[in-house]
């Protein structure tokens, strides 16, 4: 079985609603039921049954099928037409777990290395809640994600007709974060999170033997300045005060010692802050791909994807959730943050719909765990009750202020 939180450790847990710690021991049993099943983007199947079987049972009116496998809960109180989303992610990573942990993932090779499980865990605690006590005036869908890991799943829900089926007003995420004190929160104003792009350059020469190299015009050798003319990007053509980041993370070419191979390819992530230095990025990738090759009598193809854009937090609604924390954990419960160069799909919903993405703190050291897409990694349950507790006072908050 899965147990609750230990006893003794209940007094130094962060503050929560009473109504939602009382519910703990059953949230704690879905998060880890979920952690044991991981399942990947876009077959978050088992999940969304459970997600959807719950939200029923409270009341819900429930969605099935935009994104794949998204879900979506609306409930209406009172008479007011405002309306606003909050949104979870359910997928996991291909990633296999040595956490150790009793609950550990039960499927060999994948795992929620990242903390979708305590995500969605702490929407449907929330969503229990304020089902039961609807104090609120208006209309709240609950969103459940698919797909966030790289496959982009906010914006398939988006193009299946989110918005037309259930517009928003606006829209808030939230994301834990090891190594921030447990249940603190953090909400960074304007570009909180990084594009991120990738791009696979082939550098295309003539193979040949490795020992008579006259003969040939060898990619490797032209590939290996490439890498090192990609880092000028950054320190000579980005604005100091700006922040790009180009790294090469995987070099393949040839097998064997003695043969200089036709082709090798270069495989770059690629980071941006701001629209006008990911243009920039993309610019100039591509310029000295050319040049590089063709100065070793080459010839380079860059394959330039775009992927997740800028996560923007607005102002209004960050000002708002930032107001929201504080009112309720006062100045201490909430974090100063700078921006963090990782990626997040929310930024879709946000390019449609003011927001705001806060992050909530996972614990620190050994009780926060490791760092989130690490094997060890597992989401602290003792942040569930605060996280849920924040959605709780957001919804009311929004919900019953005036327009």
């Amino acid at each position: 079985m899965n147990a609750p939180l230990p006893t003794a450790a209940i007094a130094s847990l962060p503050p929560a609603l009473e109504a939602i710690r009382a519910q703990e021991a059953e949230m704690v049993a879905i998060r880890r039921q979920i952690h044991q099943n991981p399942e990947l983007a876009f077959e978050e199947t088992a999940t969304a049954d459970l997600v959807a079987e719950r939200l029923a049972r409270w009341g819900y009116e429930v969605h099935r099928g935009l994104g794949v496998t998204g879900v979506v809960g609306t409930l209406k109180v009172g008479t007011s037409t405002r309306r606003i989303g909050l949104r979870a992610d359910m997928d996991a990573l291909p990633i296999k777990e040595t956490s150790g942990k009793a609950w550990a993932s039960q499927v060999l090779g994948k795992m929620h290395a990242c903390g979708h499980d305590g995500h969605t865990a702490m929407l449907l605690s929330a969503a229990r809640h304020l089902a039961a006590t609807q104090n609120f005036d208006g209309i709240l869908h609950v969103v459940f994600q698919p797909a966030e890991e790289g496959l982009g799943g906010a914006k398939k829900m988006l193009d299946d007709g989110f918005l037309d089926l259930f517009p928003c007003e606006a829209m808030f995420g939230m994301h834990n974060m090891p190594g921030r004190p447990l249940g603190k929160f953090a909400a960074v104003p304007g570009y909180a999170l990084a594009s991120a792009d990738r791009a696979v350059i082939k550098v295309r020469g003539v193979g040949g033997h490795g020992a008579m190299p006259h003969y040939a015009a060898d990619p490797v050798v032209a590939a290996s300045s490439l890498v090192m003319a990609l880092q000028t990007i950054v320190s000579r053509n980005v604005p100091p005060l700006q922040m790009g980041v180009v790294t090469v993370g995987a070099f393949l070419a040839g097998d064997a010692p003695n043969v200089i191979p036709g082709v090798a390819e270069l495989r770059l992530t690629i980071r941006a802050f701001r629209p006008d230095v990911r243009d920039l990025l993309e610019k100039r990738i591509n310029e000295i791909a050319q040049a590089q090759a063709a100065a070793f009598g080459c010839t380079a193809e860059v394959d330039y994807q775009r992927g997740y854009p800028m996560l923007h937090n607005h102002a209004k609604e960050t000002a708002f959730c930032r107001q929201v924390i504080t009112d309720w954990l006062g100045a201490e419960g909430l974090l100063e943050a700078e921006p963090v160069t990782g990626s997040e799909d929310f930024a879709f919903f946000l390019e449609k719909v003011p927001g705001c993405y806060v992050f909530i703190g996972n614990g620190e050291g050994s009780e926060g765990g490791c760092m989130v897409h690490n094997p060890g990694y597992d989401f602290n349950d003792a942040a569930l009750s605060t996280g849920a507790s924040y959605w709780v006072k957001l919804a009311e908050t929004y919900l019953n202020k005036a327009a």
